[in-house]
């Protein structure tokens, strides 16, 4: 018998089951609950062609059509979900938890497995996302200009106990003009949402979360108005290290990387260089002169960042002053700090 549950109680169930999505895969490609597997009970075109029908002739013609459309594919939804669940462990939703998953729960747990249908399906879902983003979190803000190693303090401070969350990470991005590393490729706004609700809801909110200090955007991607807020106005741990470690840094970070890549990213931000300063940048970017482009686009990020923090409350600001020769150390010496 197919049992039905909302999407917090499954979250929550957490006893092995395999999640699959129905919805095709352009639904799924553009946004789907985070581990969910895609297994489209109709594919783009069919879905179209049911959507029409729908529309034409009404919901029992769409119906059969439906069924007529899929009826030689069951022997491949068994097997194929008997091989994402070799346990025969399944939960199952659609766009409105309706047909879709309806079905394709039915037929499984005809089979045998034990199957559960997410009531409201990815609908339902996103509802629930957006009300993890209304929450108050207890977030400590871990900032520092551009090249103060907060990615790696971060993961440091996840090795040592604490509660972290790698925006940049789920937005596959590092936050300036060069973030994408010339091969990073950015979820949709909708899959960045869905992983950051996926990663608040995991967090046990009587601890802090650790982030890293971040402008509305990261790339192309923009946090929730209500988590950006509370980035701005929780305790921010200020990492002060110095220029040269900073360069020295960012040269091997990005030093290597293709130079029209880098070449393309000076252009975008041309404006707000001066189109002195950029056509200084990209004049070193070709004479291969890393040290000097990034000292002419760190005076910009430099400037900004500063900006930045003169907008924030200067008593929630604590300043640590480190060297990053021992990651480890860095982190246990914010941990004191905070203390």
């Amino acid at each position: 018998m197919v049992k039905e549950l909302d999407i917090e109680a499954f979250l929550q169930l957490n006893q092995g089951y395999v999640l699959l999505d129905t919805r095709t895969p352009a639904e799924y490609e553009k946004a789907h609950v985070p581990g969910a597997k895609n297994l489209p009970l109709l594919d783009n075109e069919e879905r179209a062609i049911i959507g029409t029908t729908y529309k034409q002739k009404g919901r029992e013609e769409a119906i059969l059509q439906g069924f007529e459309l899929t009826g030689s594919k069951w022997r491949n939804f068994i097997e194929k979900a008997l091989e994402l669940a070799p346990d025969k462990k399944i939960a199952v939703y659609c766009w409105r938890g309706g047909m879709r998953s309806g079905i394709m729960s039915w037929i499984l747990d005809l089979y045998g497995f034990k199957t559960i249908k997410i009531t409201g399906g990815y609908k339902s879902y996103r509802n629930w996302v957006l009300q993890q983003f209304e929450k108050e979190y207890p977030i400590i803000v871990l900032g520092g200009m551009t090249g103060s190693h907060k990615t790696e303090i971060l993961t440091e401070l996840k090795k040592q106990g604490e509660q972290t969350i790698d925006l940049e990470e789920l937005a596959q991005h590092l936050g300036s003009s060069y973030g994408t590393l010339n091969k990073l490729v950015q979820p949709s706004q909708e899959q960045f949402e869905n992983l950051l609700a996926k990663e608040l809801f995991q967090l046990d909110l009587n601890r802090h979360i650790w982030m890293e200090d971040e402008s509305r955007n990261i790339g192309k991607r923009t946090l929730p108005e209500h988590i950006f807020e509370q980035i701005r106005a929780h305790q921010l741990i200020l990492l002060d290290i110095e220029k040269e470690k900073r360069i020295d840094f960012l040269v091997e970070e990005y030093g290597s990387l293709d130079k029209e890549f880098l070449i393309e990213a000076t252009e975008r931000i041309s404006k707000r260089l001066g189109p002195q300063h950029a056509k200084n940048a990209i004049e070193t970017i070709r004479s291969n002169d890393m040290r000097q482009f990034i000292e002419i686009v760190l005076t910009y990020y430099d400037k900004t960042y500063t900006r930045g923090l003169s907008k924030r409350n200067s008593e929630m600001i604590k300043k640590v002053t480190i060297c990053f020769e021992n990651p480890h150390q860095c982190a246990e010496e914010i941990l004191l700090k905070i203390k």
